[in-house]
């Protein structure tokens, strides 16, 4: 039997650090458009769903998203300090499905091809692997507050490329089902897969800097194509 798979967009007006950023222009088209056309490609979602707060945005998804479920967020969710697992677990309570996917507005890098191959790796491992959520590879040595190396020995100077493996989160992609949100309050079950993507794909838009870079790359992107 076919899974439902609905992919979950939380989206707020707000943003403290780049002012605006989901509904700025970003390579020609406002931020939030980018992520919704990549989902909208991607065989395996049956629906998607943008939880939001924001006026502009509700009517972006009326004029350019008709087949988008716009979910308004409550007043008491709409705070700073939220966490988005408590987001989550309202989104989830409003349209149910077999398996949840999870990304940002903010990672417009992200291809239809990567989010199919990570919702067919997580059905083809699943119950051994309960959930996933992308990562990115970190190639370089690194180091805690008390000068104590954390991936590497002083003593031995590997390259950074044969350094051993450590990831970084990188909030890109989480698929987890609604038992494993409820009882856990978190997205990341037991047993979560991680699953490595591109960094050229893994650019969060989290600051100014992050936006002009995406920006580039996008543009570029979309040249070459």
């Amino acid at each position: 039997m076919e899974k439902k798979i609905v992919a979950l967009v939380p989206m707020r007006h707000h943003s403290q650090r780049v002012i605006g950023k989901n509904y700025r222009p970003l390579a020609g088209k406002p931020l939030f458009h980018h992520i919704l056309h990549t989902l909208q490609a991607v065989p395996e979602i049956s629906q998607i769903v943008v939880d939001t707060d924001s006026p502009e945005i509700a009517q972006g998804l009326a004029e350019h998203f008709p087949t988008v479920v716009y979910l308004e967020r409550p007043e008491y969710l709409r705070a700073d300090t939220i966490p988005m697992n408590e987001i989550l677990l309202y989104d989830t309570a409003q349209v149910l499905a077999d398996l949840y996917l999870q990304t940002h507005s903010t990672n417009p890098l992200l291809r239809a091809e990567t989010i199919s191959r990570a919702i067919q790796t997580l059905l083809a491992n699943f119950p051994a692997y309960d959930s996933l959520f992308s990562v990115t590879r970190m190639r370089t040595r690194l180091w805690d507050a008390l000068a104590r190396p954390i991936n590497h020995n002083p003593n031995i100077l590997l390259q950074t490329q044969d350094l051993p493996p450590i990831y970084e989160e990188n909030s890109c992609i989480y698929l987890f089902t609604r038992q494993t949100l409820e009882q856990r309050r978190n997205r990341l079950g037991e047993r979560p897969y991680l699953f490595e993507i591109d960094r050229a794909e893994a650019w969060d838009i989290d600051e100014e800097l992050d936006f002009l870079v995406a920006d580039l790359l996008l543009t570029h992107r979309l040249k070459s194509q």
